[in-house]
């Protein structure tokens, strides 16, 4: 008698995109995404974070990050210091809780600079994340084999069109914001070839905001 197969734990990417799909402006910006927030949109950003075992993202995502969620005080908060985090990284990284940001870098992302003097714990989660820097693929891959909840990818740009370039996606959850920014930093031009995708859910937010999510077409 065989033992059936644990399933593979789920890789979904979580991005907010512009009309025109991209997920920051030509030189990164990203303030456009907190300009159209609203109560529930952010609810459902809660319930996603509250479904993840792991956050899964690129080097500059991850001290854009360490610089401030260990200094945060909203809704966000508590899963984004409390769940693991896991960076991609060919060349290791720097604690990223040192970074030292300008005031500028803090408003771009939230729109106020960080007011809460972190404990030594949460310090900890940020400074130590567990670094992956072999390859892409191999890394995704035993993670999947790995028990737990889903793995939750953020971004940035560059580290978001690898692992959809990839076909490692398993699930989309895109945020669609009422905003058209002309240029930026797409999201799907890494595509090799068409992608077929299955539309599981739509839902509109009050600030205008439509949340979809998408799976791969099963073959």
């Amino acid at each position: 008698m065989t033992s059936a197969t644990a399933p593979q734990r789920k890789l979904v990417l979580k991005m907010s995109i512009s009309l025109d799909c991209f997920v920051a402006g030509r030189n990164g910006e990203i303030d456009w995404i907190f300009r159209s927030s609203s109560a529930d949109s952010r609810e459902s950003v809660i319930h996603t974070l509250s479904e993840a075992g792991a956050h899964l993202m690129g080097s500059r995502s991850y001290y854009d990050m360490a610089a401030f969620w260990p200094y945060s005080d909203t809704p966000f908060t508590a899963a984004m210091n409390d769940i693991p985090k896991i960076v991609f990284s060919r060349t290791g990284i720097k604690d990223g809780t040192q970074v030292n940001r300008t005031a500028d870098a803090d408003a771009n992302l939230t729109g106020k600079r960080p007011s809460v003097t972190p404990t030594a714990a949460v310090l900890k989660s940020w400074a130590e994340p567990t670094v992956a820097n072999g390859d892409l693929v191999e890394e995704v891959l035993r993670l999947k084999q790995q028990p737990g909840n889903l793995l939750l990818a953020h971004g940035g740009a560059r580290f978001a069109q690898s692992l959809v370039a990839s076909g490692l996606v398993d699930e989309y959850r895109l945020a669609i914001h009422p905003v058209v920014l002309g240029q930026g930093k797409p999201l799907f031009s890494s595509l090799h070839s068409q992608a077929d995708l299955q539309l599981i859910s739509a839902k509109t937010y009050s600030s205008g905001i439509v949340g979809v999510v998408y799976r791969p077409h099963e073959a």
